[in-house]
């Protein structure tokens, strides 16, 4: 069985494009979107119009072709257009809406997690504490949170943050796979210490609590994204942690995306240039 894996697309028309014909002349069973899918930039409408105006009209190829479309929003895709997000996937028997769910194919069972680490950036809808432990950055302005009014703003973000359930919290009452094996996760989040999470200023964000995850269940795969630039710092777009191969390809100007061949276990990157 073999899969397309991509993540941290932002609303690129040309990429979601050549996605679909990535995955039709692979003869892809499942293509995988592991979040920040829409316009990160722009007016709060902007995302609701690429739901309806480009997504919806995207997915139904998917369908047409039979191709299973495994998605959710990311930690840049406001919450508020998350039931919205979630009507037009159901609208297709091929597109299944992932977060925080659990969905089996031909044996293979799929689970999804959009929460992310805490960061020093405004928008906070899918953020959370990695740990009880965890020491919060320094915060560039109040947290904001999406509404339908617009920006509702968080003075003490930190003390919000705290009655909050936590990362591992998130990862701990997930639904459990029937065979671990099988499993396949879908965790926006990188794990920590495994060179999938390096930033531009050299700072590792990765999450303790994805990796002691990871190294605990010790699931198939783990597909992760949210730093885009990681494999470009590390030259590390993949890891072992365990029995677990853990997938992080980022995504910079160029189209990047993964190939896996779940029969024989075998992966490719790929970097596009637009054309």
């Amino acid at each position: 069985m073999k899969i397309s894996f991509v993540t941290d697309l932002h609303g690129s028309e040309w990429k979601y494009n050549r996605l679909f014909e990535v995955a039709t002349d692979l003869k892809a069973h499942i293509v995988i979107n592991g979040g920040d899918m829409l316009p990160k930039n722009g007016e709060l409408s902007q995302q609701r119009d690429f739901i309806t105006s480009f997504l919806d009209g995207y997915f139904n190829k998917f369908n047409d072709a039979g191709i299973y479309y495994l998605c959710y929003p990311g930690n840049d895709d406001l919450m508020i257009f998350d039931q919205l997000f979630e009507e037009v996937c159901r609208k297709y028997h091929f597109v299944v809406p992932l977060a925080q769910r659990k969905y089996d194919i031909n044996g293979y069972e799929f689970i999804g997690v959009n929460w992310v680490v805490d960061y020093p950036f405004r928008l906070k809808d899918r953020c959370r504490m990695d740990t009880n432990e965890y020491v919060f950055q320094k915060q560039l302005g109040t947290g904001l949170l999406s509404t339908q009014q617009g920006f509702k703003e968080v003075k003490d973000w930190s003390a919000y943050a705290r009655s909050l359930p936590t990362l591992n919290d998130e990862l701990t009452k997930l639904v459990r796979p029937k065979n671990m094996s099988n499993a396949i996760y879908v965790i926006h989040m990188p794990p920590a210490r495994l060179g999938l999470d390096k930033c531009y200023n050299s700072m590792e964000a990765g999450s303790k609590a994805v990796y002691d995850f990871i190294k605990k269940n010790q699931p198939l795969l783990a597909l992760h994204g949210h730093i885009h630039e990681s494999p470009q710092m590390t030259g590390k777009w993949s890891a072992k942690l365990g029995k677990t191969t853990c997938i992080q390809p980022g995504q910079l100007d160029d189209f990047t995306y993964v190939t896996i061949d779940l029969d024989s276990m075998h992966f490719e990157i790929y970097n596009e240039r637009y054309r």
